[in-house]
């Protein structure tokens, strides 16, 4: 099944920073995990012999100095009752497979799936259940709204899982501003991660057009080597769609091949040739022979110095 951006990011945060985890056991849900000697990234299969694969969003050993945890944290966009279901497996089997104190945590910025979620499971007879299950949710309820450097403490990624739980509401729209400006003040490159991460998000709401706004005038993104990859991977693209268009404006037939060749072309300095060219071959297909490669040639990777 395919999982939305927003889905992936407020588990992904986490995994940026795996410091969040314990701030967030601690400081928002308000449980005692002690001193915290390891956070250690799992592999997410929970998988048996059985015939449906099981995997969860992220997953976390958490080595204490007299307890080892096993964290599970799964984003929920809304109630499923069928992965629901599928939680107490996920305690059980992860408890035994890493010989450890399983626990669930639920991640979501819908009130109604933070309320469904947080119910206890049972099963057996409503009297004397055999079994009960209490995921730990972390939603709307349970984070704060965190509008300002202050609130935040100094934890960017407590502020970003803020933003990813309540920005997508309108009524906290001043939140982006305040964290795009802290955003801006990091380290470009880590502060490119925590905005993608963010924009993932907000997607789907009016939000991300305003974070996509703030970006666009904030300094890490001319500053980051990811955003200086994508302005050059822009200009690439944006020349090849020359090519193609100086070759369709004169009326030339564009085989798909060598359409897909063009754009997939990473060279700015081939693509402006093949630009120039583009005025003066009869036959489209002569753009590529007449710089003495064959075509359909596979595509052109690797970009010469500007």
């Amino acid at each position: 099944m395919a999982v939305s951006p927003h889905h992936e990011s407020l588990h992904q945060v986490f995994q940026q920073d795996t410091e969040l985890l314990v701030t967030a056991m601690q400081r928002l849900l308000g449980l005692s995990v002690g001193p915290v000697i390891a956070i250690t990234p799992l592999d997410t299969t929970v998988t048996e012999l059985l015939p449906m694969e099981r995997r969860v969003d992220s997953l976390f050993r958490l080595d204490t100095e007299d307890r080892r945890y096993v964290v599970a944290l799964e984003s929920q966009g809304k109630p499923d009752p069928d992965k629901r279901r599928s939680w107490p497996y996920y305690l059980g089997y992860l408890g035994v497979r890493y010989e450890a104190d399983a626990v669930l945590i639920v991640l979501t910025d819908d009130p109604a799936t933070e309320r469904w979620a947080s119910q206890p499971i049972r099963s057996g007879f409503s009297s004397q259940p055999s079994l009960i299950a209490q995921p730990l949710v972390l939603g709307p309820a349970c984070v704060p709204v965190i509008s300002n450097a202050h609130e935040a403490g100094g934890d960017i990624a407590l502020w970003v899982l803020s933003c990813l739980v309540h920005g997508r509401d309108p009524a906290h729209a001043d939140i982006l501003v305040t964290l795009a400006q802290a955003l801006n003040d990091m380290d470009p490159d880590d502060a490119v991660v925590y905005a993608e991460y963010v924009e993932a998000g907000l997607t789907g709401s009016v939000a991300v057009e305003i974070w996509r706004q703030l970006m666009s005038t904030m300094e890490i993104f001319y500053r980051s080597e990811a955003a200086q990859k994508v302005r050059e991977e822009g200009r690439e693209a944006e020349r090849a769609e020359t090519v193609l268009m100086i070759l369709e404006r004169r009326g030339l037939d564009v085989p798909d091949a060598l359409r897909q060749h063009i754009l997939a072309c990473q060279d700015y300095e081939q693509l402006g040739i093949w630009r120039d060219r583009a005025w003066e071959v009869t036959d489209a297909q002569d753009l590529i022979t007449a710089t003495g490669q064959e075509f359909p040639p596979s595509p052109v990777r690797g970009a010469s110095s500007r």
